[in-house]
């Protein structure tokens, strides 16, 4: 695939009131999910969850790419159709799930780095096969006393880089995700700070390893208060920091650029979304790429049960609208009420 395929692809993962889903929670991660709701995991059961998400009726109007695990990019639907072959009849890019994890940084304590590297070409070759036509990687950045280190955004930011060129190489459009994690008392100055180094050293690796910028997405975090900060930056705020972030730190030649949710709330998320977009003309799309942020409310509904299938669809469906109206600067917080 060349650039202006991979630029193509790219494109329609966050076209114009489109977003991301991504639904490509590991079996630990689903299974805490489904333990809240108390469902077991099995494969069965998380089949049908997925199931329920990808068959909402209409929700290819607002989602423009998929993110899946592995075990979901090799089911089907209850008919039989693979779900990668389900997903791009609707209209939608199928995505898959492609690192193994952030892992303990030897030698710093505190700090992690991905990993999954070993065998990836391999990987990519099978997944493109099977149908995905974009891949996702997380690195994960801890903000605490004398962290993140410079030597992990490094680190990081290479793993990452090196990913996005091997996917590119396999035709497959790379998610880069560099997330400065919002756990912790820091002041959303703080956040900012380490949220320019990290995309600093992000676009620094990614040059040095040839990867054409036309060709990728970023999914990064939000510039915002830590969880447990004494006194949290509001909606405004937060909107104008991670702005001036972006702004400052990512060049115009990247197609689009799609939040994680990162322990906001469904509406949290929009709304700072929709602010954001509200602001004017920007170089790049800014859209969403949510997990828990478009899926918690369709869980809530959902209770593991075949009598809540179609309550589950319809709350996905409300988010996936309200996020899709973000993206066009076009959303209220009234609507939350109004749909009530």
């Amino acid at each position: 695939m060349h650039r202006n395929e991979l630029n193509s692809v790219a494109k329609a993962m966050v076209a114009t009131g489109k977003g991301i889903l991504a639904a490509d929670e590991s079996t630990p991660t689903i299974g805490k999910r489904f333990d809240a709701i108390n469902t077991e995991s099995t494969e069965v059961t998380r089949r049908r969850y997925r199931e329920m998400l990808f068959t909402t009726p209409g929700i290819a109007d607002y989602i423009g790419g998929v993110i899946l695990f592995d075990e979901t990019l090799r089911q089907s639907t209850s008919d039989g159709v693979p779900f990668a072959k389900y997903i791009s009849d609707l209209g939608m890019i199928p995505g898959i799930k492609v690192d193994t994890g952030a892992k303990p940084l030897a030698g710093f304590p505190g700090e992690t780095v991905t990993e999954g590297l070993d065998g990836l070409r391999d990987r990519l070759s099978e997944y493109y096969d099977l149908g995905a036509r974009f891949a996702k990687w997380r690195a994960v950045i801890n903000i605490g006393e004398n962290i993140p280190s410079d030597f992990c955004l490094q680190a990081n930011a290479r793993a990452l880089a090196r990913y996005a060129a091997l996917c590119q190489e396999a035709s497959i459009v790379p998610i880069v995700e560099p997330e400065v994690l919002m756990d912790g008392d820091h002041n959303i100055a703080r956040c900012e700070e380490v949220t320019n180094a990290a995309l600093d050293a992000l676009f620094t690796a990614l040059a040095e390893h040839r990867v054409a910028l036309e060709g990728i997405i970023l999914k990064p975090n939000m510039v915002i208060s830590g969880s447990d900060a004494a006194d949290r930056a509001g909606p405004a705020q937060v909107a104008a920091a991670t702005l001036r972030c972006l702004q400052a730190h990512v060049p115009a030649d990247i197609p689009g650029i799609a939040f994680l949710s990162g322990g906001q709330t469904a509406e949290e998320a929009t709304e700072h979304l929709d602010l954001m977009n509200k602001a004017g003309d920007l170089p790049w799309e800014l859209s969403f790429s949510y997990g828990r942020a478009l899926q918690a409310p369709a869980l809530a509904a959902w209770q593991g049960t075949e009598d809540n299938f179609g309550a589950g669809q319809s709350a996905l469906f409300k988010r996936a609208k309200f996020n899709s109206l973000a993206h066009g600067g076009q959303y209220e917080t009234s609507m939350e009420s109004d749909a009530a």
